[in-house]
């Protein structure tokens, strides 16, 4: 089989399997917010953003430079993978152990402060998940990984509806959470022996070299942890949980929609790793641009549709009690631009073996947007949190673009993106004249269909760029 259909076949498994688990992710979005309602659901997201702190700081950049470093293939694979799973059980075990004791000192509810101590456990099985997740990446075998989602997701709904119909509270969610989280390592586990087998394993000298691999990646992840959650901490200080809740609640719609970039970026990012390594600027290049094409066709009327259809939206997914929401989303959704962008950027300057020219951009937007948040929630509650959201991510792809472009001989054309802003614009006359006449839901696939169709009208989409791509 050739490297392309590979790509292809690994592909298109993984944007299967990230729709199937993403319908039964919204799912129990749904359920979880109307039985929990504003208050609940904001005592969840509570639990769940202070969890992540913990998480991405026992991360270190592990899960990115396993990607990276597996894809140079002077490095022997079993002994590097079993001493980045080692080093990763170790700082999840440090890390994550401590959220439930630092909890404590922290002006939260009794049932939050039981809700880490539970969900600390999800978390920790999710950490071991991103090492395999990588080696699966690079050895294109995706299938186990979409498997595994799938049904991790099957296990939370099906806990989420039980905890509902019972009305087992809040806990017994985050131990559903924490249930679906063992069962996607297992799954990973039990599928990578069939491959490599992963056994305990120290040294030295490895870890030397993933440490100085990761801690460039590891600072920036820490700032970028700040910028990115600090929003619903703050939020969760200062105001009550009814507001954490709304804002959560279009939180969740957010992530559901950045999971496509994050998951086509984490494909990209080996080839263009071995592309750079090779010297081969030309390849780097063009998988770049068209990658860079692909994100902005994806982001663009999303933004544009949005403006039209969050509230409506939101009330379709959580419920007539965060109609609220729905303004929020419409003005978080701008993030989904850059973050579309500038997760692939990001991965761009990792492929480059530049992370440490990058720090300083996350230092600063970290503090800046801490100072926002500080600044503007206390005053405007979750419209401030979203729209310093929007400068930082803003902000983070501002400085990733400038990375790449002084350290490699990337240019980037902007043709794509004018085709995808006229077929968007199109897209959203159709929105307004329709709005009123038809359900929500034959809204959305209509006016996907007509982006879609004048994308092909303005030769936005053509099949040498699927098939360049591909290459």
């Amino acid at each position: 089989m050739t490297l392309s259909t590979q790509v292809a076949r690994n592909t298109i498994i993984q944007i299967i399997g990230k729709a199937v688990a993403t319908v039964f992710g919204l799912a129990a979005i749904a359920i979880m917010a109307r039985y929990l309602k504003e208050i609940g659901f904001g005592q969840y997201t509570t639990i769940i953003t202070f969890l992540s702190f913990f998480g991405i700081i026992a991360d270190f950049g592990l899960t990115l430079v396993t990607s990276q470093m597996i894809s140079q293939r002077s490095d022997d694979q079993t002994t590097l993978l079993n001493n980045l799973f080692s080093l990763r059980l170790i700082s999840a075990m440090v890390f994550l152990g401590l959220a439930p004791l630092v909890v404590l000192f922290f002006p939260y509810e009794p049932i939050i402060k039981l809700g880490v101590a539970v969900a600390a456990l999800s978390f920790f099985f999710t950490a071991l998940n991103q090492i395999l997740v990588g080696w699966f990446q690079k050895n294109l075998t995706m299938a186990v990984v979409a498997a595994a989602e799938v049904v991790s997701r099957i296990i939370l709904l099906g806990g989420i509806i039980i905890t509902a119909r019972l009305n087992l509270g809040l806990i017994s969610i985050m131990a559903a959470t924490t249930l679906s989280s063992l069962v996607s390592f297992i799954m990973h586990y039990w599928f990578s022996r069939r491959f490599i087998k992963i056994s305990w394993q120290i040294d030295l000298a490895v870890w030397r070299k993933i440490i100085k691999k990761s801690w460039p990646l590891g600072l920036t992840i820490f700032f970028n942890l700040i910028y990115l959650r600090a929003d619903i901490f703050i939020l969760s200080l200062f105001k009550n949980q009814t507001d954490v809740g709304l804002y959560g609640a279009t939180y969740k719609v957010i992530d559901v929609l950045t999971t496509l970039p994050f998951m086509f970026a984490g494909l990209i990012l080996p080839i263009l790793t071995a592309a750079w390594a090779g010297q081969n600027f030309l390849k780097f290049n063009r998988v770049l641009q068209k990658s860079l094409d692909a994100m902005i066709m994806l982001a663009l009327p999303l933004i544009i549709g949005a403006q039209f259809t969050a509230r409506p939206l939101m009330l379709l997914i959580a419920g007539k009690n965060f109609a609220q929401s729905g303004y929020i989303l419409k003005i978080l959704i701008l993030a989904i631009g850059f973050i579309c962008v500038g997760c692939l950027l990001a991965h761009a300057v990792i492929a480059i073996d530049k992370q440490k020219n990058i720090i300083g951009a996350y230092i600063f937007t970290a503090i800046t947007s801490l100072a926002g948040y500080l600044i503007f929630i206390p005053r405007f509650s979750y419209y401030g949190a979203a729209w310093v959201t929007v400068y930082s991510e803003f902000a983070i792809t501002l400085f990733s673009f400038y990375i790449v472009i002084k350290h490699s001989q990337f240019r980037p054309d902007l043709t794509g993106l004018i085709k995808a802003l006229a077929a968007s614009l199109v897209m959203a006359l159709s929105i307004y004249l329709l709005t009123g006449r038809l359900s929500l839901i034959l809204i959305i696939l209509l006016a996907g269909a007509i982006y879609l169709f004048c994308l092909y009208l303005f030769k936005g989409l053509v099949k040498e760029d699927f098939k360049d791509l591909l290459r």
